[in-house]
């Protein structure tokens, strides 16, 4: 993987950079000699290298650095057969990468979140929040929404890439954290924490939500929007036979691979009880694949009370989100995790393309939203 490795997260460390104005790929500095030690990854510098454990610059300590040039080390991106990806940070490998495409997918999945929930941002039923935490806020285009919202409340948005946009409302700001590292903010501190998107992240779900619950003040909400990423259908037209469901199957696989699970959607309800919420509330929607909706053809239930023309439009959406960005949702799990070579990768993925222009598989992805409250509070 090209650029160099960052420092190692210790325990206990503070693991977020604040970045007001975070840099491009293009502004940043290379980064400091004494944390790169050889000046990059090949393995026979270093072995030429003598170490002294007792040395301060042993490790890559960034200790007297200033904030624009560790920034450099979040903006070290790598890239990978065309695409762009974030910089290593931890135990945070994310499987999509940053590039301006990935940023249209997340633009493409808000709009089918938004209509999905009617106009909301949210379902849990939050009033007059003061401090609002968006994990893995992505482009961050959820974090400036509700900053706008609610102008009352600091909202703070973290993610492992400084993809966000520098023009924000004045209560809204953007941090680089490793979302599978010992949270730093201060207990109870947050009225809302919003997680989406997620699936294929996160190490350790429980502790995840034992981390969310105690950073939740007293009565505030944590609420997950996700959705599956095995097709499903009500009438039989996704079975064996078909390549949805051996592209679900190989999704599915490559989570229990990867140790990130991309099965979150139905288990966050019961890992939220079991990290202590109360009043937990799952509410469950359905994406079709593409436009089969009809006035006469519609999923059987567990749809939110959609219509066949809201279904229709969520289809036409999906479709076109999956149809471009099927490359950057599996390329780089099918290539390094399943360790395809680029070509059968692309075919595969050119397969899942076809799948989606046929109308004829009545198709859809269940998409979830689960919130609960910390006990206590006024």
């Amino acid at each position: 993987m090209d650029g160099a490795s960052p420092p190692a997260h210790h325990p206990g460390h503070d693991s977020s950079i604040s970045l007001s104005n975070p840099t491009t790929a293009e502004d940043s500095a290379p980064p400091p000699a004494a944390a790169v030690q050889s000046g990059g990854n090949d393995d026979d510098d270093e072995e030429d290298m003598v170490f002294d454990d007792n040395d301060s610059a042993f490790g890559g300590s960034l200790i007297g650095y200033d904030t624009e040039t560790i920034a450099s080390y979040v903006t070290d991106y790598r890239y990978e057969n065309g695409r762009r990806y974030h910089a290593a940070l931890s135990s945070s490998e994310y499987w999509g990468p940053n590039d301006e495409l990935a940023n249209d997918q997340q633009n493409l999945a808000h709009h089918m979140y938004f209509i999905t929930l009617e106009g909301k941002l949210h379902l849990a039923p939050i009033v007059n929040p003061q401090d609002i935490l968006d994990v893995g806020t992505g482009n961050g285009i959820w974090a400036v929404h509700i900053a706008d919202e609610y102008p009352s409340a600091q909202v703070l948005g973290n993610d492992i890439s400084p993809i966000q946009p520098r023009f924000v409302p004045p209560n809204c700001k953007f941090e680089i954290d490793d979302l599978n590292s010992t949270w730093m903010h201060c207990e109870n501190h947050f009225d809302f924490i919003h997680i989406r998107e997620l699936f294929g992240c996160i190490v350790d779900w429980d502790d995840f939500f034992t981390q969310a619950f105690k950073h939740t003040k007293p009565g505030g909400y944590v609420e997950i929007i996700e959705h599956s990423v095995s097709p499903e259908a009500d009438d039989g037209t996704v079975n064996d036979q078909g390549f949805f469901t051996r592209w679900g199957k190989t999704v599915v696989e490559l989570g229990e691979m990867s140790g990130k699970s991309f099965t979150i959607y139905k288990e966050s309800k019961s890992r939220m009880e079991h990290a202590g919420f109360v009043e937990v509330v799952e509410k469950s929607y359905k994406w079709p694949m593409n436009t089969w909706p009809s006035p006469n053809l519609q999923p059987d239930g567990n749809d939110g009370g959609m219509n066949w023309k809201k279904l229709r439009e969520l289809g036409r959406w999906n479709q076109l989100r999956l149809y471009y960005g099927v490359e950057g949702f599996m390329l780089r799990l099918l290539t390094t995790v399943k360790g395809w070579p680029y070509e059968k990768a692309q075919d595969y993925l050119v397969e899942m393309q076809a799948a989606l222009m046929d109308l004829s598989v009545h198709a859809y992805l269940v998409v979830t939203v689960v919130y609960g409250r910390k006990p206590g509070g006024a």
